[in-house]
């Protein structure tokens, strides 16, 4: 039996002429249609020399060519490394450096930047686009339209998807082809995906939730999807209409209640809303029940685990937590020094084992041993607690970790940036509440002496070496960090002093 994750995405195609993708205005795409242009981009990686195992690193837009290619790095037992388009050619360089791929694959406009920045490290680079004018879609145009799916083993690795580190250092955490069949297959059961479902996808494609959670449920269900390039109010509630179910993180859902046309009408025939990549509030969780007669489906995931437990599909979907455990997964609440379990009620840290969870970071085995007990459950950093009803809640995340706008943002990362200014002294980044975001990334810093700390300007520097979402939302000035008696940053009362700041 082939182990590769478009086998079992092949087996479950019952009519290749049914829709797959709907996208740009263009006419439907059809199941045949994916199998065809998946095989073109598998020939064409295979006649550019990559191999099974081979890393392909993709910083593109999200374009219905992307899709093609992450299906043909499948077929053709690459690995798939999707970057973030908003990440600087210096934070590119890290990830190529390391993952040392075969390919690199670009928007047009930025390969000139990218040659001239990673240099040999790069292999060999090609260019995509929206328009279909890239290097690579050149080439696919003249490749075979069928391909033997290369067979490989449930182990081996799909993609590696990185994920910072508290240090700054970004992680590649190693996905295999199990890790994905496992978690799409849970969420078509848990989720009652089918064949007559029409998801609305409005995710970026360079993480787990529209790349994963979104593409693979559609495939593994012979579902279709609306293909959008950005969340985009006024192409959102056009394309409602035509939709049976949407993911999305809370943003999605803060801006359609903001908006007077989205009302009980227009969301009558939908089976299902999914929220993740953030925490839901509970007032948006229930200003969109009261608005809509529909309550969010939340789940729980991470970049090296996919998804770890969610609300029920039957039964209450409650307010602030994030459900049960998926099927075939097992999750714990533990101690976060010894690894005890601990009893309901309690709040430790949240740990799991199953088929879904990661095999390792890419060339960090002394990390990887660190994030596993010895029991094999996965440390995930987490903090939550079981109530009463065994629901999961989230209550705290370990690291300091900020999740802005679905996208995780670590401080240490920024405060690096920002303590390399000549007029900063210091810094502490901190999330803090944001109606739209769900959390703001917001920088408290001290003016190095004789210096002045220019918000706007620093702001601008930032823009040379961080991608856009992890530029401070503000930048604020005292004299002083508050510290403890060992020395430490409080960020904890930093949180406290501003925590209003976004109220408005």
């Amino acid at each position: 039996m082939n182990g590769n994750l478009f086998a079992t995405m092949r087996a479950a195609i019952a009519d290749p002429a049914r829709p797959f993708l709907h996208a740009d205005g263009r006419k439907s795409l059809s199941y045949a249609d994916m199998l065809a242009a998946s095989a073109r981009y598998a020939n064409v990686l295979a006649s550019l020399g990559v191999k099974p195992g081979d890393r392909v690193a993709v910083q593109t837009g999200k374009h219905v060519d992307s899709v093609w290619l992450y299906l043909g790095c499948l077929r053709a037992g690459a690995v798939y490394l999707p970057l973030n388009p908003a990440y600087t050619p210096a934070e590119v360089s890290y990830f190529v450096g390391d993952a040392e791929p075969a390919l690199v694959v670009c928007e047009p406009g930025s390969l000139a930047t990218l040659r001239a920045i990673l240099g040999a490290a790069a292999g060999r680079i090609e260019t995509l686009d929206a328009a279909g004018t890239g290097t690579l879609q050149q080439s696919v145009r003249d490749m075979p339209a069928t391909f033997a799916t290369v067979a490989t083993s449930p182990d081996d690795l799909a993609a590696i998807l990185y994920t910072s580190g508290t240090t700054g250092r970004s992680k590649g955490a190693m996905i295999t082809h199990e890790n994905l069949r496992s978690n799409a297959i849970a969420l078509v059961e848990s989720w009652r995906f089918s064949a007559g479902d029409v998801l609305l996808h409005a995710l970026p494609i360079f993480h787990t939730h529209g790349l994963f959670v979104a593409i693979n449920t559609v495939m593994l269900s012979g579902a279709s999807m609306i293909y959008l390039p950005r969340f985009d109010i006024d192409a959102v509630m056009a394309a409602l209409p035509h939709a049976t179910t949407m993911m999305g993180v809370p943003t999605f859902y803060t801006r359609l209640l903001a908006d007077g046309r989205f009302d009980r009408a227009a969301a009558s025939h939908m089976r299902l809303f999914v929220s993740g990549s953030a925490p839901l509030s509970a007032e948006t969780h229930r200003a969109f029940t009261a608005r809509t007669s529909h309550a969010i489906l939340e789940r729980y995931g991470m970049t090296e685990t996919n998804m770890i437990t969610s609300n029920p599909y039957d039964g209450e979907r409650r307010p602030g937590a994030v459900g049960f455990a998926l099927p075939g997964i097992t999750v714990r609440i533990a101690d976060p020094e010894t690894g005890t379990a601990l009893p309901q009620g309690e709040v430790g840290v949240i740990e799991l084992k199953g088929p879904n969870v990661f095999s390792g970071y890419w060339r960090m085995p002394e990390k990887t041993a660190q994030e596993f007990r010895a029991d094999g459950f996965f440390v995930t950093g987490d903090l939550g607690y079981v109530d009463p009803d065994g629901y999961f809640t989230i209550s705290g995340r370990a690291k300091d970790l900020i999740i802005s706008g679905g996208f995780n943002v670590y401080p240490a990362e920024v405060e690096n940036a920002l303590d390399a200014l000549p007029s900063i002294g210091e810094s502490a980044v901190i999330g803090l509440p944001h109606a739209d975001f769900g959390e703001a990334v917001t920088a408290v810093v001290t003016a190095r002496a004789g210096r002045a700390v220019d918000e706007a300007a620093i702001r601008g520097e930032l823009e040379s070496v961080l991608a856009k979402f992890k530029i401070p939302k503000r930048i604020l000035v005292k004299d002083a960090l508050p510290r403890n008696a060992m020395g430490k940053i409080q960020k904890n009362a930093l949180r406290e002093e501003f925590a209003g700041l976004y109220a408005s």
